[in-house]
């Protein structure tokens, strides 16, 4: 009886949380869809007819595509479109190209160099981390250290900026993403992970300190273990589960990061994508990228919470708790 109880109380939490997802996905993309309508209408006009077409064309071509409507007649074709699988047409970046052709296209790109940034990330910001605690106050830690204050102190465009041209050039690495040279994946891959390999090190090494202050590791040492394996058996056990709960965070660095990376490196992914959209004024394809985006989020955030309980038994994901 109390197992099903807690499965219940789980099962309403869950139910409640998707609830104020979907509300907050919801707020986020109404104000997106209202802004936009405030925008200049030239996103909506492909660049030849605003150079060729008199006033009482562009108006007549506005009132056929429904924007001369009231702003939230125009959100209900929307959404009545989006439930039938219709994301609208782009505009001016690619005229008259179906927008859920567009995203076929460029979301494997994107989730590929996202996945493997995200696991590089992981991997290699963990690493440090326990790397800097085993040579706690010594040279690897100061290194360690000094690498985290680079990457969070100076603008990210900076070292992206030498990586792209000297480090390139060092290790003969091409400067243009190609799906088929898989040389060229390296830089992009590993300039989206800079960021979240610091941030790893940096709170798997606050973690693993605190945790060696704890009585459970000085009983393990007065048991006659050593350091290293208190460390990796014990500490590093107990300090990675916090770690879990900012992994939602990660994503959100990494969904950033695409929108400079993409660009720099002109990958044909959505980062890229949204970034030309944004400069090409074709307001079909940001509605659509932004609520691609905001729905990711969303769910990264969700989903970081059921990860967390699930890597430790004690949490239990109640209405209470």
């Amino acid at each position: 009886m109390a197992e099903r109880g807690l499965a219940r109380n789980m099962a309403k939490y869950i139910l409640r949380r998707l609830l104020r997802s979907a509300v907050t996905l919801i707020i986020v993309f109404t104000a997106v869809f209202m802004l936009l309508r405030f925008m200049p209408l030239n996103g909506y006009f492909p660049q030849e007819m605003i150079k060729e077409t008199d006033e009482a064309t562009r108006m007549a071509y506005l009132r056929n595509l429904g924007l001369l409507d009231h702003p939230f007649v125009q959100l209900w074709r929307f959404v009545r479109s989006l439930l039938h699988g219709d994301l609208g047409r782009s505009i001016t970046v690619y005229p008259k190209v179906p927008i859920s052709t567009l995203m076929a296209e460029k979301i494997p790109t994107t989730a590929f160099l996202g996945f493997f940034s995200m696991l590089l990330g992981i991997v290699a910001g963990l690493s440090m981390g326990m790397m800097m605690v085993r040579r706690k106050n010594k040279l690897g830690d100061s290194l360690g250290n000094g690498y985290i204050l680079l990457v969070r102190a100076v603008p990210s465009l900076i070292y992206l900026f030498f990586l792209q041209i000297w480090v390139s050039r060092w290790l003969n690495l091409p400067l243009v993403y190609d799906k088929d040279i898989p040389k060229s994946w390296i830089l992009p891959i590993v300039c989206l992970s800079l960021s979240s390999v610091a941030w790893y090190a940096l709170w798997i090494r606050r973690f693993m300190v605190d945790e060696e202050n704890q009585d459970y590791v000085k009983f393990a040492f007065v048991k006659g273990l050593s350091r290293k394996a208190v460390l990796r058996k014990h500490i590093f056990r107990n300090a990675v589960i916090p770690i879990t709960a900012y992994l939602p965070a990660d994503l959100l660095n990494i969904v950033a990061g695409s929108l400079i990376i993409e660009t720099l490196y002109a990958i044909p992914g959505t980062g890229g994508l949204l970034t030309t959209a944004i400069k090409r004024q074709d307001n079909n394809l940001v509605q659509v990228l932004v609520l691609m985006y905001a729905a990711l989020s969303i769910l990264g955030v969700f989903l970081g919470d059921l990860l967390l309980a699930f890597v430790d038994p004690r949490i239990k994901l109640t209405e209470e708790k």
